[in-house]
């Protein structure tokens, strides 16, 4: 493998650009060996979803595209970041026990530490953020 492989896709901050972040992001992994439907691949389209899904409802409109980078490291690591230009950083908010939201950072920083992987967040150039996982990866799969 070269130093690493690096995919993006940028898509207008609306819900509809949730599932087909998922898709592509979906269609690079095949490309790099991870089919589809398998559980590592099914649990880095779920953290996706719900970064993705955070990047398009919590920006207040302030942030009209987002951009998930794809980055496939010779360390054997897998680096997922979904960029957008709002300055607020995603916090931990409390759930109440009828809420049916509020709840995506805590599945993700889960599903992330379950995997052995990692989050951070970094600030833009621009005055956004990006919301960074690095998970370990092995030929075929995370």
């Amino acid at each position: 493998m070269a130093d690493h492989r690096e995919a993006s896709i940028t898509l207008p901050s609306d819900p509809a650009s949730v599932p087909a972040a998922r898709g592509q992001v979906s269609d690079v992994l095949a490309e790099w060996g991870l089919p589809a439907g398998t559980d590592p691949a099914e649990t880095i389209r779920l953290i996706v979803s719900e970064l993705v899904t955070n990047a398009v409802q919590h920006t207040s409109g302030r942030s009209p595209f987002f951009t998930v980078e794809l980055r496939l490291e010779r360390d054997e690591r897998l680096r997922i970041g979904v960029t957008d230009s709002h300055p607020r950083w995603p916090r931990r908010l409390p759930a109440a026990v009828q809420q049916d939201n509020g709840r995506g950072m805590a599945i993700v920083r889960w599903l992330t530490a379950e995997h052995g992987g990692r989050m951070a967040v970094t600030p833009t150039d621009e005055g956004g953020k990006t919301v960074w996982i690095a998970l370990p990866w092995t030929p075929g799969r995370p």
